[in-house]
């Protein structure tokens, strides 16, 4: 994705530099201009943009720059947190089991590996994922395979194959769907929870203080690990009451969920200072 004359780029409170263009998502649109003072000075405020996904960072980040604003994910932070098999590493142990592929292994090889079931997914986290993704045969599987490289988002990505981990239901699932989870999104700006909130809407759900609190301080290591300024990270609670992160990803990318965008970019703006050391190059668990 490279800058159109169309995005609209822009300075709030004199804290906070913006990129953004709306997307048509509901769940990933806000808009900030009705809700905060904002001026066109955006040279030395740390950046963010929100224009969806984007398909070359790198590039998308240069062009920011000739528009005056220094997005705070630099391209090798952002590739960290949006690739798994760059932020796994950094959490294994606290995240279900994975292997990657750069062709497609035979279904031996899955199985010796992991056994049945197991779940699939691309490297980088940009698509949605049915209830294919959960594999529970060889047959399956090849089904899967045929799935995932028809589908104009994931057939260009790194295959994913994690160990399945049952997960604390909060609902019946849907024909073709994952079935719903205690999965919560949570925030992170330069390692401080700015926005936490459920994961899946239309679910009523909730996490006592006490859940709060453990699946917080997982959240805290884990973006401490991964080391990137605006991250988010998904954390669930397996069937045995134990909290992991099932991904992480850049912040600028993902969608609110249950999170309060007005409440989110508050907190954001609260916590950022005009003295604040936000430099793109800081080693990751900083």
């Amino acid at each position: 994705m490279g800058l159109k004359m169309a995005m609209d780029s822009f300075a709030i409170e004199g804290k906070l530099a913006m990129v953004s263009e709306p997307t048509d998502i509901p769940v990933y649109d806000f808009d900030l201009r009705r809700f905060f003072a904002c001026s066109s000075r955006t040279a030395g405020l740390p950046g963010v943009a929100r224009v969806g996904a984007i398909d070359n960072y790198a590039n998308f980040y240069q062009e920011c720059l000739e528009r005056d604003v220094q997005l705070v994910n630099s391209p090798e932070q952002q590739r960290r947190t949006s690739r798994l098999p760059e932020w796994y590493p950094l959490l294994e142990g606290k995240t279900p089991r994975s292997r990657w592929y750069s062709s497609f292994p035979p279904a031996g090889e899955v199985e010796a590996e992991f056994g049945w079931p197991v779940f699939l997914k691309g490297a980088r986290q940009t698509s949605r994922h049915g209830g294919q993704s959960i594999v529970h045969s060889p047959h399956a599987f090849a089904e899967s395979l045929a799935a995932f490289q028809a589908d104009p988002i994931l057939h260009w990505q790194e295959l994913v194959v994690r160990e399945f981990v049952p997960l604390r239901p909060i609902g019946q699932a849907i024909a073709g769907k994952l079935p719903p989870s205690f999965e919560f999104r949570t925030f992170w700006w330069f390692g401080t929870l700015v926005g936490a909130g459920t994961y899946w809407g239309g679910w009523d759900y909730r996490w006592s203080d006490a859940e709060k609190v453990a699946a917080l301080r997982l959240g805290a290591w884990a973006a401490k690990q991964v080391g990137t300024p605006f991250m988010v990270v998904d954390l669930a609670m397996t069937a045995t009451g134990e909290w992991i992160v099932i991904e992480c990803n850049d912040a600028m990318e993902s969608g609110y969920a249950g999170v309060s965008p007005l409440g989110l970019w508050q907190s954001v703006l609260d916590a950022s200072r005009p003295d604040q050391h936000w430099s793109q190059h800081a080693p990751h668990g900083a």
